[in-house]
């Protein structure tokens, strides 16, 4: 379904019967636009859209998070991570307080949907996905942008608060969030108004030489950002999860990003590999203890011995000018999986599977973890990845190799070096003092 706040993006894509654009004027552009001006995008309009309501919605979510919600406040948000009973990640996603009793979340369904089946706790789920418009606004210059289109001074919205605005005469919900690296937004409202909002917004962004952002963009920042992402970075047991597995099989098309699962990259088609636990990406700091939670025996136990963390690569250029040459020695010579027809290890194909790109990680020969969400970053010129190794290795500076190529096809050792994490040295959003941009002025 094509939605016509993309008419003009010069490539989409087809993700589970939806058109996401690809690309508006080339990914360059716009990942260059939100470290000078802003980019502003609608590649996750189509999000999981959830509420939890009732007497005990903050019990509920406590009870399913690793992580506790009791002490949350309206007008707050919070990194909501859920895990199975072995420890792995399900999903995470964004929880938002809308009023007492009253919870949003984004990317937690189709796994609260299940929760919430199931429980008898006194709360009621909703499911808002396309009922609701998804926008993000990205780069220094956004505030003043968001400003101009609403006609109001916006400053008091700090990191990770939202608030109710006015666009276009529209209500809308401005949260400050974003993972460019710079100060960055998001605009909530209603599906049906998303039209109008998006066009007031447009027509003030492009005084700024803002550009429209594109998924390449999106997916490019969580890496540089050190966010792994899920169903890109990483994939998800629902369908190995007990309960989960079948209350999805009687919804197909919710379980979309993990029911056709391409495997790609030098890992092969070792698929429980490739799953994560919260120390494996780093969010180990989330963790409360003092709550029973699915995963809380398994993730006591890692506790005591973490096998992963997480780390930034950075790839060796030498090395990579090789796979490069190898397209060029002939027919006589098989040439290495090329890197040069797209910019990261992300695949889309007609819509109705998800590809997952992994290569092993090695030092001294022996295989210590994975790599994923490969790069070219174009801001930085480097070609850098995520990767979850064993701990004694996330030594920055130490030197190891990636393998890179399918298994049974050409394959060559990548010299890679763990760099800084996160990758970004721009200055962080939420501390970001907007009191230095100007404040609107009737």
């Amino acid at each position: 379904m094509l939605n016509s706040i993309n008419r003009d993006a010069f490539t989409l894509f087809n993700q589970g019967g939806n058109l996401i654009p690809y690309e508006y004027t080339g990914y360059k552009n716009e990942i260059l636009a939100s470290k000078s001006t802003a980019w502003f995008g609608t590649t996750l309009n189509n999000s999981p859209i959830y509420d939890v309501k009732g007497p005990d919605a903050a019990k509920f979510l406590t009870s399913i998070c690793i992580n506790s919600f009791l002490k949350m406040k309206p007008g707050s948000i919070r990194h909501a991570v859920l895990c199975n009973d072995q420890g792995l990640i399900l999903t995470d996603g964004v929880v938002m307080m809308i009023a007492e009793n009253h919870f949003r979340t984004y990317w937690l369904n189709p796994v609260v949907g299940y929760y919430v089946s199931v429980t008898e706790m006194d709360v009621e789920g909703v499911d808002l996905s396309g009922k609701e418009f998804f926008f993000q606004l990205a780069g220094p210059k956004s505030l003043e942008i968001l400003e101009q289109a609403s006609q109001s001074d916006l400053h008091d919205i700090a990191f990770t608060k939202h608030r109710m605005a006015k666009i276009s005469g529209i209500d809308v919900r401005i949260l400050r969030l974003g993972m460019a690296g710079t100060l960055g937004y998001e605009i909530h409202g209603d599906a049906e108004n998303s039209e109008a909002v998006y066009d007031c917004i447009w027509e003030v962004a492009k005084t700024f030489d803002a550009k429209k952002l594109g998924q390449v963009g999106y997916t490019m920042n969580h890496t540089e950002a050190g966010f792994p992402n899920i169903n890109m970075h990483y994939p998800l047991p629902w369908f190995e999860t007990e309960g989960l597995k079948e209350y999805l099989a009687a919804r197909p098309m919710e379980g979309f990003f993990n029911l056709n699962r391409a495997l790609v990259g030098s890992v092969g088609d070792d698929l429980t590999t490739r799953f994560v636990t919260p120390y494996d990406v780093g969010w180990e700091y989330l963790i409360k203890f003092d709550h029973d939670f699915p995963g809380k025996a398994a993730l006591e136990e890692i506790a005591k011995n973490p096998q992963r963390t997480m780390v930034t690569l950075e790839w060796n250029p030498d090395d990579l000018g090789e796979i490069f040459a190898s397209q060029f020695r002939g027919q006589d010579v098989e040439p290495f999986e090329t890197m040069d027809d797209r910019p990261m290890d992300m695949y889309y194909n007609s819509g109705f599977s998800m590809y997952y790109h992994a290569d092993k990680v090695l030092a001294d020969g022996r295989e210590i973890g994975i790599s994923s969400g490969r790069l070219n970053s174009y801001y930085y010129q480097r070609m850098i990845s995520l990767a979850f190794i064993k701990p004694e290795y996330a030594v920055e500076g130490k030197e190891l190799k990636v393998v890179w190529g399918t298994p049974g096809k050409p394959q060559k050792e990548i010299r890679v070096t763990v760099a800084r994490s996160p990758y970004m040295n721009l200055e962080n959003n939420k501390e970001i003092d907007v009191n230095e941009i100007p404040r609107y002025q009737k």
